[in-house]
């Protein structure tokens, strides 16, 4: 075990937090992961939820996975689609796309509650240009392992013997991990670059405590041993590491610096499209 990195935490209003444990100075990246926000928990009174208005993406591919509540996706390929949880929302940006992530009206008429990770993807530079897609993979198409007190639920890519049915452009290493108290796992090794978030629990690893809340980027080559010592919620990340260094500005991320250029540009001319059935829009940051 080489690194515990401390997320950053940001309020977006209504006591909804995000911690942001990557990019960080400890960690730029782990596999082609560029990108971890641990979202909540939280809970909404009625009439209250998330609402995150439509804003662009380039380069990357997020990945939604929830553990409580529902967020409906909208973007500019005319998709639609609520989340709920154990389902995998996987937004392919390629060359180009926006999309907004709201609380479903129906859910907001009581109270509610929402906890899970968004993670963005890097993708290899021959990708990087890709037509924009989206994929939605409901929680029963996901392979889960049981095995002494451990759930695990493969996202994306490839662990345990398994593979998800989600498309990947590199090798690809991301689980949902629930461990019951006294359950232990060994980390998968077949991946180079490996993390582990504990959105939840008192955990150890190799018997040191883990704080929940904190990512714990493992070292290469080592065969880590996971052990709850109350009920842990985890999501392992990882893979292949990147291709290039890539740069990232707000929501784009990309090889070339001119290209990001480029995408802030096409957000000020509105050339990403249209949501249908959406009016408001995130302005370009003025940073």
């Amino acid at each position: 075990m080489t690194t515990i990195i401390s997320p950053r935490v940001h309020d977006l209003g209504g006591g909804f937090n995000v911690r942001r444990a990557v990019p960080s100075l400890q960690a730029r990246s782990v596999g082609p992961f560029v990108f971890v926000d641990h979202m909540g928990p939280a809970v909404f009174e009625p009439g209250r939820g998330i609402d995150v208005r439509p804003h662009p993406h380039i380069g990357l591919a997020t990945v939604t996975f929830l553990w409580s509540g529902a967020i409906n996706h909208k973007d500019t390929l005319g998709s639609e689609q609520v989340i709920a949880p154990g389902d995998v929302n996987w937004m392919t940006a390629g060359r180009g796309i926006a999309h907004s992530e709201r609380t479903p009206v129906d859910v907001r008429t009581g109270r509610h509650d929402v906890h899970g990770m968004q993670t963005w993807v890097a993708l290899p530079k021959s990708f990087e240009e890709v037509a924009p897609e989206f994929h939605h993979h409901a929680a029963a198409a996901l392979p889960e392992l049981q095995r002494d007190g451990a759930r695990l639920r493969v996202i994306a890519g490839t662990a345990y013997g398994e593979e998800s049915p989600v498309k990947v452009f590199s090798g690809t290493f991301n689980v949902a991990v629930d461990l019951q108290p006294d359950a232990e796992l060994e980390i998968d090794s077949g991946h180079v670059e490996r993390a582990l978030y504990v959105l939840e629990g008192d955990a150890q690893v190799d018997g040191a405590d883990i704080p929940e809340k904190h990512l714990v980027v493992f070292d290469r080559g080592s065969r880590p041993v996971l052990r709850a010592k109350t009920p842990v919620k985890g999501l392992l990340m990882g893979g292949e590491p990147l291709d290039a260094p890539r740069h990232m500005w707000w929501n784009f991320v990309s090889s070339s610096k001119e290209r990001i250029e480029q995408a802030k540009q096409d957000w000020l001319d509105g050339r990403f499209g249209r949501i249908p059935g959406e009016t408001e829009f995130i302005p370009l940051p003025e940073r």
